[in-house]
């Protein structure tokens, strides 16, 4: 495993996401995005837990691999009791914080703690749990991370105590939406006065969707790089625009609408990060599965079964065994890939398969990007579960995809 302390210029990411000359347009966005990516990224995941754990339709005897990202999924897969979980992932920071999540539910002292350190995120005696529970148990690397400086020179593990959900690339693309919001008068948090879907769908229209008419917004949302602070690279941001015949504009309409109108904001905590930069604190607030007092011990208890690699996932698969897994996750990793990497990508999968395999995906545009990318003779291996990918769309409360997608593998 490369040492997380020595990787800040992050090689792995440049290798996924370039593409074009250094000279190029294209290519000096896609090195200005492989430098906004070299901290954190996603505080939280962005894929709903719920809705994955369903289509994945997790075993007692499963291996599931996945892409680590913000932690918050791999926390919960726990919930449905695998046997394994292998969690991949290029960048270092989300590495760190994967394996500080792990540790925190083995040794923080109980369920309140657990909760208090990341679900409130933001008060000072959570650095207290770090030293004392924390701290002497992660491995050399992940200490060095939290214990290191931002490139503000702030202590990473400080963000426990200000709001850890307001750092990273995502937590300031958000808190800069929100600054642009209120230069035209209007706060997003409005919405969450919201007493039921109806008041929602009207603070909407009236409020929040009055802002993408302002001319520079109109502008903004048309320049590749204003949406890197998603995690979105320039060829993920292509495919995104292309999801509308009225461009970037109507699709970032449409995909906030969804997240503010679609769901109860007391169900969403997807809603509750983008319009208030951290979750809802009231009692039996939704939070993501892990953290629920329900399964804090079904969670605790199950941490070991989870292995945390900052490795490719393509890497990680041609090390393994035939046969050998039966869940995959892949997030949106596709977005970014070449044919030619598709297609390596899913020989390894379609390789490591055992019988009845689940890969499930999410894309910025609604439809599969498979066909036609990856070779027929791969493809026809494996059972594209239309109908439940467009359930599974509509039902992710977090929003920001056009489509959820399951294939499963043929008898």
């Amino acid at each position: 495993m490369r040492s997380i302390a020595k990787t800040p210029k992050n090689e792995a990411v440049r290798g996924a996401v370039h593409r074009h000359d250094h000279l190029s347009k294209d290519g000096m966005l896609e090195r200005a995005f492989t430098f906004a990516f070299r901290g954190l990224v996603y505080a939280q995941i962005w894929e709903d837990p719920v809705v994955d754990m369903e289509a994945l339709a997790i075993t007692r005897d499963s291996h599931v691999m996945t892409i680590a990202s913000g932690g918050c999924n791999m926390m919960s897969y726990l919930t449905a009791d695998p046997a394994r979980i292998t969690v991949v992932d290029l960048n270092p920071a989300h590495i760190a914080l994967n394996k500080m999540k792990l540790v925190a539910a083995k040794h923080l002292p109980d369920q309140a703690a657990f909760h208090r350190f990341f679900a409130d995120a933001d008060r000072a005696d959570n650095l207290e749990l770090y030293r004392t529970h924390i701290a002497p148990n992660l491995d050399a690397d992940s200490r060095a991370y939290w214990e290191g400086r931002d490139i503000l020179g702030r202590k990473r593990i400080g963000g426990f105590a200000k709001g850890f959900y307001r750092r990273g690339l995502l937590g300031n693309f958000i808190a800069l939406a929100h600054f642009l919001a209120k230069l035209y008068g209007v706060d997003p948090r409005e919405i969450l006065a919201a007493k039921d879907m109806a008041e929602q769908q009207r603070i909407f229209d009236t409020r929040l969707k009055t802002v993408f008419d302002k001319r520079f917004i109109r502008w903004l949302v048309d320049q590749p790089a204003s949406l890197f602070g998603l995690g979105i690279p320039p060829a993920q941001y292509e495919s995104l625009a292309s999801d509308d015949p009225q461009g970037m504009r109507a699709v970032l309409i449409e995909r906030l609408r969804k997240l503010a109108c679609d769901f109860p904001l007391k169900d969403n905590y997807f809603a509750w990060q983008a319009f208030n930069r951290g979750y809802d604190k009231t009692p039996d607030a939704s939070v993501p599965p892990y953290l629920e007092a329900a399964n804090f011990d079904t969670v605790r208890a199950r941490a070991d079964r989870v292995d945390v690699r900052h490795i490719n996932m393509v890497h990680f698969l041609e090390s393994q065994g035939a046969g050998s897994l039966d869940r995959y996750i892949l997030l949106d990793a596709q977005d970014w890939m070449t044919d030619e990497q598709l297609t390596k990508l899913w020989s390894e999968i379609t390789r490591t398969a055992k019988p009845g395999a689940r890969v499930l995906f999410r894309t910025a545009a609604a439809p599969s990007l498979l066909p036609g990318r990856i070779p027929d003779v791969l493809l026809d291996q494996w059972e594209y579960r239309a109908e439940d990918s467009l359930d599974y769309t509509r039902r992710d409360r977090s929003a920001i995809y056009g489509g959820v997608h399951l294939y499963v593998l043929k008898a």
